[in-house]
């Protein structure tokens, strides 16, 4: 009878062990989705303000004997460009290639509309991502068109501010799904691990009745809940591991775009599980150790 009772009890904790467990793993494997996802779309959003350009132009108007000098003058300019703080990267077009561009534009094969090159030869600069901010870019103007040898520098601001304000209203919104599943998270591991100690609460109250620490009974609490914690975040991890692979081979991009990102967003999710599951079975604990015997049968 008592090895029944034993059998029974060891099947009980090993099915309330593996609740929990998968309540760690689909919980945090939810979670690191949503971190995977915040951290490609910041990658993405960066990405498209670098192609937000503003063409910063040379003077057109030089004799034709000077060209050389002029030539010079452009290239020193450019180069100085490349160093500023807010240049992401500079491209140099010159009056060749703005005539060349202009025809392809316009869909014309002849040479027969120019009888020479109209067009002044220019940078296209790309920002870094911080300076497309409204609030940042006319500075950055400021600081390209002060540079010797730029004559005006021109760019959409219009656009500008309206791809920067719809990025910025995505990102928040990828942000707060991020922090709602991070609390939704911590509801969930919290409840579960509760659970997990209300079943056990009589033997809680036993060992304290029988003259042991509080220290003493919560250690294996503790302990418990780490390994839980490790294996259900692991299990999450290793799902969303799968679930990403699968994703970037369907859509050919690289499994790990940023080793740095991606191994702190592993270490996050490794820690919540884990702080978690601590946290709440010290909590959970704690109440009944506090509590009166009666208590336990109304709890």
């Amino acid at each position: 009878m008592a090895k029944s009772v034993d059998e029974f009890n060891k099947k009980r904790l090993r099915s309330s062990n593996i609740t929990v467990v998968i309540s760690i793993a689909l919980v945090l494997f939810l979670l690191g989705l949503m971190g995977l996802i915040l951290i490609n779309a910041q990658k993405y959003s960066d990405y498209i303000k670098e192609q937000l350009v503003v063409n910063a132009y040379f003077d057109e108007n030089y004799d034709a004997k000077d060209s050389v000098k002029i030539a010079k003058l452009e290239e020193e300019t450019f180069k100085k460009v490349q160093t500023l703080a807010p240049v992401k990267k500079a491209t140099y077009i010159s009056r060749d290639m703005a005539a060349k561009e202009a025809k392809k534009t316009m869909g014309i094969d002849s040479d027969a509309l120019f009888e020479e090159n109209i067009f002044p030869s220019s940078i296209e600069v790309a920002l870094k991502p911080e300076y497309v901010d409204p609030a940042k870019i006319d500075g950055a103007i400021k600081i390209i068109k002060a540079v010797p040898g730029i004559v005006d520098v021109k760019n959409d601001s219009t656009l500008m501010v309206d791809v920067y304000n719809n990025l910025s209203r995505i990102l928040k919104w990828i942000l707060g799904f991020s922090l709602l599943f991070l609390v939704l998270a911590v509801v969930l591991i919290n409840n579960s691990i509760r659970l997990k100690i209300f079943s056990k609460r009589f033997i809680i109250k036993t060992m304290q009745l029988v003259g042991a620490k509080r220290r003493f009974i919560l250690k294996p609490f503790i302990i418990e809940a780490i390994i839980l914690g490790a294996i259900g975040s692991t299990i999450g991890l290793l799902a969303l591991g799968g679930v990403w692979y699968y994703f970037t081979s369907q859509i050919g991009s690289a499994f790990v775009q940023d080793n740095n990102q991606y191994f702190w967003l592993v270490i996050l999710v490794l820690g919540v599980g884990i702080f978690i599951s601590v946290l709440s079975t010290i909590f959970a604990t704690w109440r009944f150790l506090k509590s009166n015997v009666d208590d336990l049968y109304y709890s």
